[in-house]
Parts: C-alpha cells; structure tokens; sequence
C-alpha cells in the first residue's frame, strides 16, 4: 500500500518540536482522538520507549503497540507500529525542516510495510481514513505544541 504524509506548519523551531515529540507520552495528547487506553513501556523518550494502545478508527477497534525504533534529533523520528495481532506492520514517521520565516514545518508519513488482507482490499478507504485522521492529529500536535511551549518558556514580566 502506498503510504499517506500529512503536513503543518508551526511557529515552534525545530528543537521544541523535536523535544516534543521525543517525549511518547506527549503524543497521547494529540492523538487521544481515536488512539485511547495509552499504556506506557520502556524509556520515557527516544529509541524504545514504546506506548500500548486502542485504536478506534473507521469503524474498527484494534490494540496497537507503537515504539520508536529511530531518532535523528532535531529531524526524524520513526515508531514501529504492530497491530491486527501482528498481520499489520506500519511505521510513522515524524519529520521536522525549519522554515526560511521561522518556525518548522512538520510531516508525517504513516507506512505501510505489511497489511492484512482487508487493508489491501480497501486500499483507498484505508489511505483517506488514515489521511483524515492524520490531518486531525496534525492540527491537534500545533495547539499542543503552542500550550507546551507557552507553558515551558519563563514569564518575562515576572521578578
């Protein structure tokens, strides 16, 4: 199955989004949309830490266990995801380029290595759910960005 990227632009550099995302359990903010039931293994942050979860998606309802398998600070973060009792095997693929304006644009390519049978079968149903439900995440990782940047930045009008 060919693979689905979804795109934004943050005003965040690239050092906070990296930060960010290197964090697993920060991804259960924007993404609790439809991945619920987040169970945590491994480190807190980078290669192996790993998060358990329940996705409920087009009408399905699977666990999936996603673990960051590779990091390039500052650019690149890529998870193994195993789900459908091992038949599916994905990975997702955080990417982050800094903007000549400031800011960073930040990707992510949902893949496909391996897909149960019905996957395959509803390929262009599969590809526009998961592309719809990226998009979303995309949206929800730029205001969870914004609050944890906000909140982690010291106040310039206090002492």
């Amino acid at each position: 199955m060919k693979s689905v990227t979804v795109s934004i632009d943050v005003p965040q550099t690239p050092k906070h989004v990296y930060d960010f995302l290197n964090v697993m359990a920060h991804h259960e903010r924007f993404t609790n949309h439809y991945l619920t039931g987040w169970r945590y293994s491994g480190p807190s942050r980078g290669i192996g830490s790993c998060a358990t979860v329940t996705a409920m998606l087009g009408g399905t309802k699977t666990d999936v266990t996603i673990e960051v398998v590779k990091a390039d600070p500052l650019r690149r973060i890529v998870e193994r995801n195993v789900s459908a009792a091992g038949r599916r095997l994905t990975y997702g693929t955080y990417t982050i380029e800094p903007l000549r304006t400031g800011g960073s644009q930040v990707s992510f390519t949902y893949a496909w290595a391996r897909a149960p049978l019905a996957d395959r079968l509803l390929t262009p149903v599969v590809r526009a759910t998961m592309r719809r439900a990226n998009r979303t995440v995309m949206r929800r990782l730029a205001t969870e960005l914004a609050r944890h940047v906000s909140t982690a930045l010291p106040d310039p009008d206090a002492g």
